[in-house]
C-alpha cells in the first residue's frame, strides 16, 4: 500500500489520478490532497476517498469545508502553507504534483527534503528551477517520476538502457487546436476554438499552451532536466494522432517508441506503480489496424514561435526559463479572460524575454523575485 498526496485533485490530471487510486484500492490510499476553489467537486472527493488532510486555495473555501465536515477526522488548511503541508503530510510515500503553474515548485522541494517520491505533472517545477530541483533530488536520493505522457514515454523507453547510448530524444506533439491553420488564419481565433483540443481532455491553461506549442516548449526544458540531455539532442516531431507518445534514438540508430491510446491514466499509473505495472481498469487497448495510418512532420519554429522561445530560453538557462514561464502564465490568463488576442500571447513572451537581464545561476529567492517581477511587467504591458 502506497500513501498518496495529490496536489490539484479537482483538475484534469487530479481526477484521472483519483480514478487510478479508486481502481486499485489495495495498492493506493489517498491520505492528503489539495485543490483550488471547486468545493463541490472537492466535497465529492473527500466523501469518496476520506483523506486525513485537505488544503484549499483560500479561507472562504476552507470555511465551507470545515463547516461541512464538522464530525470528520480531517485537518483542513489553505494557502501556500497548506499546499506545502499537504505535500509533506506524515506517512506520504508518493507526492503527485498536478497543480498548474509555478505554485508547484516549493511543495516539490519540501517533499524532496522529506524523502518523498515525486510523481511530477507540474512542468513549471523543472522549467523555473531545474538545477535546484535536480540537485536536491540527487542529494536526498529521491526519484522524480514523470507523469506527462511524453516524458513517461521516454522514461519507459530508457528502461534497461545506458544513458551513454542515447543519440537523441524525440518528443511528439499533437500540434494543438490550430495545428492545421496558418499564422494568418490565427488572427481573431476565439478562446472557445483554442480550447477545442482534437485528442486530449486537459485543463484550460494546458490546452491553450498546446495551441501555442508552449506546452511542448516547456516539455523540452523539462526533458533536459529529467534526462540530463543537451537541447541539441532533443527534437520535437508533430504527430497528429497522439499514438506514439515519444521516442528515443540510440547510437546504433535503433529507435524505441512508446505507443498507446491518448489516456493520461497510463503514465499516471506507471508513475505510481514504478518499477512494476498494474492492469489499467477500463483502459482502451490500442488497435493499430483500426488506426490505419500515423502521420509525422517537422515542427516549424516560424509557425510555432513559442516553441522557438522555449528552446532559446533553455539553452541560455539561468532565469530565462523563469521569465518564459511567468510571462506565458500571465499572457494565457489574459487571453482566457478575453483581454488579449491569441497571437498577442507570443508578443508578450517575446518582449519579456528581450527586456530581461539574465542571472546565470540563480538562487531560489532570485527565481521567485524574477517570477514576480515578470508577472508585474506583463500585467503592465496588458494594461
Amino acid at each position: 500500500m502506497k500513501n498518496i498526496s495529490l496536489l490539484g485533485a479537482t483538475g484534469s490530471i487530479g481526477i484521472q489520478t483519483l480514478d487510478v487510486i479508486a481502481s486499485h484500492p489495495n495498492e493506493f490510499k489517498l491520505v492528503a490532497m489539495s485543490f483550488g476553489t471547486n468545493y463541490q467537486k472537492g466535497i465529492e472527493i473527500i466523501n469518496k476517498f476520506h483523506p486525513k488532510f485537505v488544503s484549499v486555495k483560500d479561507k472562504a473555501t476552507y470555511d465551507i469545508l470545515r463547516d461541512t465536515f464538522t464530525n470528520e477526522d480531517i485537518t483542513f488548511h489553505y494557502g501556500e502553507e497548506g499546499l506545502i503541508e499537504a505535500a509533506i503530510y506524515d506517512g506520504v510515500d508518493v507526492l503527485v504534483n498536478a497543480v498548474v503553474g509555478s505554485v508547484g515548485l516549493i511543495p516539490t522541494l519540501r517533499a524532496i527534503e522529506n524523502n518523498i517520491t515525486i510523481a511530477l505533472a507540474n512542468k513549471e517545477t523543472l522549467v523555473t528551477a531545474g538545477h535546484i530541483v535536480t540537485e536536491l533530488a540527487k542529494k536526498h536520493n529521491v526519484s522524480i517520476l514523470p507523469v506527462d505522457s511524453e516524458h513517461s514515454a521516454i522514461f519507459q523507453c530508457l528502461q534497461g538502457e545506458s544513458e551513454k547510448s542515447i543519440e537523441r530524444l524525440i518528443v511528439t506533439a499533437s500540434g494543438g487546436s490550430f495545428r492545421d491553420k496558418t499564422r494568418d488564419e490565427l488572427e481573431g481565433v476565439t478562446v472557445e476554438q483554442a480550447l477545442n483540443h482534437p485528442n486530449w481532455s486537459m485543463g484550460a491553461k494546458i490546452t491553450i499552451d498546446s495551441a501555442t506549442m508552449m506546452n511542448k516548449g516547456l516539455e523540452v526544458i523539462e526533458a533536459h532536466w529529467l534526462f540530463n540531455m543537451p537541447y541539441e539532442k532533443i527534437d520535437v516531431l508533430l504527430h497528429k494522432e497522439s499514438i506514439i507518445h515519444s521516442l528515443v534514438e540510440f547510437h546504433d540508430h535503433s529507435i524505441i517508441a512508446q505507443l498507446g491510446t491518448p489516456d493520461m491514466r497510463v503514465p499516471i499509473q506507471y508513475a505510481l506503480t514504478y518499477p512494476n505495472r498494474l492492469p489499467l481498469v477500463h483502459g482502451k487497448r490500442l488497435d493499430l489496424s483500426e488506426i490505419g495510418q500515423l502521420h509525422f512532420e517537422k515542427a516549424d519554429f516560424r509557425r510555432f514561435r513559442c516553441l522557438q522561445y522555449a528552446y532559446e530560453s533553455g539553452k541560455i538557462g539561468g532565469t530565462m526559463p523563469t521569465v518564459l514561464n511567468a510571462a506565458n502564465e500571465e499572457a494565457v490568463a489574459a487571453f482566457l479572460k478575453g483581454k488579449i488576442s491569441f497571437l498577442h500571447i507570443e508578443n508578450l513572451i517575446e518582449t519579456s524575454l528581450e527586456k530581461h537581464d539574465n542571472i546565470a545561476l540563480p538562487s531560489l529567492e532570485q527565481i521567485q523575485e524574477v517570477d514576480k517581477l515578470t508577472r508585474r511587467f506583463v500585467q503592465t504591458l496588458i494594461s
